[in-house]
């Protein structure tokens, strides 16, 4: 059974009233304070219900699979109601494992509750039999990630949990300084509770006790250059420079965005519609609804110039020159950022 992370509290009530939990639970996600959450909940249900003794497994590569089998068959002195934690941080279990994982979702033991954690799994591993069996066994919780777009709402009913409020404003300020990064925007929410007491909290109060935590993700670059969000773009390129990140890989996010940008909108003037381009083209999630605004702002000749650019930078960048260039290629990748914004080269 599929469960989105937001109804997994209604579930654990309906399940304490009705004294069981489901034998296995999955949790799957990339944002690790969800995650933690989520298992942490189902831990604190599992306790009201007896559950007083907990294993955790942690399945690296080099795990051998039968010590789930023995865990599952365990007896235990000191306690009816056990817990096995089985933490599978690569989310591919290999053959072996593919295998004890289908096995022990056929049948799991009574008086046992497992829960699995483990990262968002790629559609292809989401299809393996292993998958397909905890999916249809389990109480799977899928984490989903919270999108840039929904972050200061998000924060927000994160600061109603502690009665403290605040503008619109100052939610997009914390936004912006914990970007990318939950488990930071959760401790600078813990940090405002400290601070000060329940009720609306102003702008200069937020600015005064939040520090700049960011994690700055190169990918987040596609989505801010498909919305022509200039400003945070900038942000997120000064940010991966500060950081150390490699600019060829950053230049590469860059430049296969704009490719593939390039290439819907040949698909598009040739007839196609968009829905079919972005099957093919293997275009989901946000970036789907932010590029028809991207395809209407920017032509195929103002793409076409601004990948000619990043073959530029990528001189710069190994030492060669390039006319009409600046030399600092992260000035250049700037310039690019607000050329996607301004819909011009």
């Amino acid at each position: 059974m599929l469960l989105k992370v937001d109804g997994l509290a209604g579930h654990l009530q309906g399940r304490r009233k009705s004294g069981t939990l489901a034998p296995i639970y999955v949790v799957a996600g990339d944002e690790p304070l969800l995650a933690i959450e989520a298992a942490d909940a189902i831990r604190a249900a599992a306790r009201e219900l007896g559950y007083s003794e907990r294993e955790v497994l942690h399945a690296d590569a080099r795990f051998d699979w039968s010590r789930l089998t023995q865990a599952a068959s365990g007896l235990s002195l000191f306690a009816e109601k056990r817990i096995v934690e089985l933490r599978l941080p690569g989310g591919k279990p290999g053959k072996a494992g593919g295998e004890a994982l289908r096995e022990f979702a056929g049948s799991p033991p009574d008086d046992l509750l497992v829960i699995i954690t483990l990262p968002r799994l790629d559609r292809d591993t989401r299809a393996s039999r292993w998958a397909a069996a905890l999916e249809h066994a389990a109480i799977w919780v899928e984490v989903e990630k919270i999108e840039r777009v929904a972050l200061p709402e998000w924060i927000g009913g994160r600061l109603a949990r502690n009665r403290q409020s605040a503008g619109r404003e100052a939610l997009a300020f914390i936004a912006d300084r914990v970007e990318g990064n939950l488990l930071a925007a959760h401790q600078e929410i813990g940090k405002l509770a400290l601070l000060y007491p329940p009720g609306e909290l102003s702008l200069e109060q937020v600015a005064d006790a939040v520090l700049n935590v960011a994690r700055y993700d190169v990918y987040a670059l596609a989505p801010a250059l498909l919305a022509g969000d200039g400003a945070r773009a900038l942000r997120l390129l000064e940010g991966l420079r500060v950081e150390g990140e490699p600019l060829p890989l950053v230049l590469w996010v860059v430049a296969e965005e704009l490719r593939t940008l390039l290439r819907a909108q040949d698909a598009v003037a040739a007839g196609k519609p968009f829905g079919v381009v972005a099957r093919e083209l293997r275009i989901w999630g946000p970036r789907e609804k932010l590029m028809p605004k991207a395809l209407r702002r920017l032509s195929a000749a103002t793409l076409a110039a601004l990948l000619a650019r990043c073959a530029d930078i990528d001189r710069l960048a190994k030492g060669l020159a390039a006319a009409r260039r600046d030399s600092d290629p992260w000035l250049e990748l700037s310039d690019i950022a607000l050329a996607c914004s301004a819909g011009s080269p």
